[in-house]
Parts: structure tokens; sequence; C-alpha cells
């Protein structure tokens, strides 16, 4: 266990437990610290964003970080609890690998799933990540905050290739991007997984602003245009639903583009192995 790591969270945990703001003698005697020790461990959860001190006595108290990301959490917890039944009506009407995913940074965290009961089936793990650009539910994500090339640039850093049909180039993800926000949904051919590919639409939120995505893993066996097409809609179908159960409006549901179906394909059609 790293020492320094735990005894700045010991401390930060003690501070937010204060009824008000706290003195260094206080924290000092109260971790069983030495003055010294204490002092630099309050001024790196400072200069770190957890702990504000006050310019005028020179106390200290937790910052709001700690609420921000309480809140993001929250947030997460009440979104996966809402959305659950609809994954499972999904995941019942494909037979596919469902899960739900939120955006962090350049990666996609899964929060929830429903595993495929066919013989061949994709895997993924709840708490798992994998780089937004690779999969189609982090891709889904990307398209629908409609991000410049700059800022697409900035927010992802730089493109891994974990497969060689992982895209590498800034241009054509962010052209594939376009494309998936235009018909509504995400696609990922093995570029995550060699053999394993899928399709993502996003969820949002009462404010219209995408707070997580439906993702569909599917083995590239049964991943032909056709139905990739069929998937994409039960995907979107299943976002569109999810999103007004947290309180989508109806004029917002333009963000969630529906296709109409080509007359060769059919969303209910279970795939089979």
């Amino acid at each position: 266990m790293d020492s320094t790591l735990a005894k700045g969270l010991a401390v930060l945990d003690w501070l937010v437990h204060q009824p008000g703001e706290s003195r260094l003698v206080d924290v000092a005697h109260a971790m069983g610290l030495a003055r010294s020790n204490a002092h630099r461990t309050l001024q790196t959860l400072v200069q770190c964003g957890w702990a504000v001190q006050n310019k005028d006595n020179s106390n200290y108290r937790p910052s709001l970080r700690l609420f921000e990301l309480g809140t993001l959490v929250e947030a997460a917890t009440d979104t996966k609890a809402t959305v659950r039944p609809h994954l499972a009506a999904l995941a019942q009407a494909s037979g596919e690998t469902i899960h739900l995913t939120v955006l962090e940074g350049a990666q996609v965290v899964y929060l929830d799933k429903f595993d495929s009961p066919l013989p061949v089936a994709a895997y993924s793990r709840i708490g798992g990540r994998a780089p937004a650009h690779c999969v189609a539910s982090g891709k889904a994500l990307l398209a629908a905050l409609g991000l410049d090339l700059p800022a697409l640039q900035k927010l992802l850093g730089e493109l891994p290739a974990p497969t060689p049909r992982s895209m590498s180039d800034f241009p054509a993800l962010q052209a594939d991007l376009q494309r998936a926000r235009a018909r509504g949904w995400a696609e990922n051919r093995e570029e995550w997984r060699l053999g394993v590919c899928g399709v993502g639409a996003p969820v949002f939120d009462a404010r219209g602003m995408p707070v997580a995505a439906v993702g569909m893993s599917v083995p590239a066996i049964r991943f032909s245009r056709g139905q990739a097409r069929a998937l994409g809609l039960q995907v979107v179908a299943c976002a569109r639903v999810s999103s007004q159960a947290l309180g989508c409006r109806a004029e917002l549901a333009t963000l969630l583009r529906t296709p109409a179906p080509s007359p060769k394909s059919n969303p209910s059609t279970r795939r089979q192995a």
C-alpha cells in the first residue's frame, strides 16, 4: 500500500467529517502527525484541488470537488437502475451481449451488462474499460458530443490501435463519428478485439446531454452489413426509450435519430449462432 496516498486520503476523510474549518495543529493532533508532515499533506491536497485554505486564518476545509465527483457517481448509479430494464429487453430480443457504458476521458467504463446465451458470444466485464474510439458505445458517445477535430484530439490525446482494424487517424475517426451521428448508431468492426464487432447508441438525460450509451457486442460471424443495420436499429430503439425514462423530452428526441428499417431488415429477428 502507498503510505503517502493513504495518509492523504485519511486526512481528507477527517476534514470532510469536521463541522467547519480546521487548524493545522488540529489536523496534526487528530492524525498523529508532526506539524511539518501534516502541513505537507494539507498543501498537497490544496494544490490538487481536494482542499481549500482560508487566506485570512490559514485554516483548511475540503473543496467541492468531492461533492462534484459524488454527484457523478450518484448519477451513474441512477442511470444504471433506470436503464437496466430496457437493456434486459434488448438482450432478450437480440440474443446478443448488451452493455451500458459511460465516457470517462478517452475511455468508456462498463456499468452494466447482459451476457448472450448463444454458444458463440462476445465478452465484456462490468467495471472494465476500453478506448472510446475502438468500441461502438464509445464512438456513439463521441459522436453525440459533436466535437470538432481539435476538440476531439484534445479529448482523446492519441489513438492506440489494439488491432489492425483500429482507427489511428483523427480525420478518419471524425468522419466515422459524423456518419454515426447521422444514422443514429456507431459501429465497431473488430477495432477493439479481433472477431468481435458491435453497435452502440447514446442515451440522453433531461437536459439533452449524452450521459451513457447502449452497446451490443456481436461475434464477427454474425455481423454482415444487413445484420449490423438490423441490430443498430434495435440499439437505437433501446437508447430512445432509455432516454425517455431519464426525462429526455419529446423535442430532444431528434438527437436520437431512428432511420426507417429497410425492407430486407427485420430488427426483431433473433440472431442465431
